[in-house]
């Protein structure tokens, strides 16, 4: 059955090909980024079943304007794909205190302020499903990427959490953990490097920069694929609450779970006893 997609950062790179691959196979997409020509270029130019439209996704007013013009044009919202994100990478200490600000505003609070637009629609409607682009580092701390960490957490206890407001409006949620896919994340376009420099950390940044600019272009995982299985997903009546993507995010992500359980068992002996005496 035909659905209408909401993609954001769909000019490129990830959102590109969940967008291209959804018009094959005959849903209506709403195409978002900030420069809506880039996008009509990259999928193909204009079609019935496509509305690319202007969205910068920290600007609320422009989310709602972007929803508004999507209902307008097909008339509802079934899938929500926050898809938009930028990378913010290095040390703590050489991350300005703007550029944390700065990188939770887009990967935290963008895919709010859109989620926040498009749920009105989805609760009318009694049905939709919102799909979000966490990471790898949205479930497991990783060096060099602090503040990106520190962002996809939070979209992870948010969604995880929201699943329990909107549940009895029928609207599904999955958070979405990719490993290294070939995106364009570590492009100059979306990666930004820290601004301070700290002697102590200096040839360890040197060194890591490195190693990161090396993978650009040659990390394993398919976007292709990645967005195809998304579009498996966004068909399922009862999809996934988390869908890890990759066999290294899966390997990385069982190896976490496990860790977990380690770590709650070893505080049993002094964390189980902690309530008042007169709870018994």
């Amino acid at each position: 059955m035909s659905k209408v997609f909401f993609i954001t950062g769909a000019g490129r790179g990830l959102g590109a090909d969940i967008a291209r691959q959804a018009l094959s196979a005959g849903h209506r997409v709403v195409a978002t980024g900030r420069r809506p020509e880039r996008v009509f270029e990259t999928l193909g130019g204009k079609q019935e079943n496509l509305l690319a439209t202007a969205l910068d996704i920290n600007d609320p007013a422009a989310v709602r304007s972007a929803a508004r013009a999507a209902v307008d044009r097909f008339g509802r919202i079934d899938v929500l794909v926050n898809n938009a994100a930028n990378f913010y990478a290095g040390y703590f200490e050489e991350i300005s205190d703007a550029q944390m600000r700065q990188q939770i505003e887009t990967n935290l609070f963008g895919p709010m302020n859109v989620t926040r637009a498009v749920l009105p629609v989805m609760r009318a409607q009694r049905d939709g499903h919102i799909i979000t682009i966490s990471s790898l580092a949205g479930a497991v701390g990783l060096e060099f990427c602090v503040a990106y960490a520190a962002a996809k957490f939070g979209v992870e206890g948010f969604m995880e959490s929201l699943r329990y407001d909107v549940e009895p409006f029928n609207i599904r949620m999955t958070i979405v953990e990719p490993g290294f896919f070939r995106t364009e994340l570590l492009v100059d376009a979306s990666t930004t490097w820290a601004e301070l420099s700290i002697d102590d950390y200096a040839e360890r940044t040197a060194a890591t920069k490195k190693v990161w600019e090396s993978m650009n272009g040659q990390q394993a995982g398919d976007p292709a694929k990645l967005a195809a299985a998304l579009l498996t997903i966004a068909g399922q009546e009862q999809p996934p609450a988390r869908f890890v993507a990759g066999a290294d995010a899966i390997e990385a992500v069982t190896a976490k779970a496990k860790e977990l359980l380690a770590q709650a068992e070893a505080s049993r002996e002094l964390g189980a006893c902690l309530a008042h005496d007169d709870a018994a």
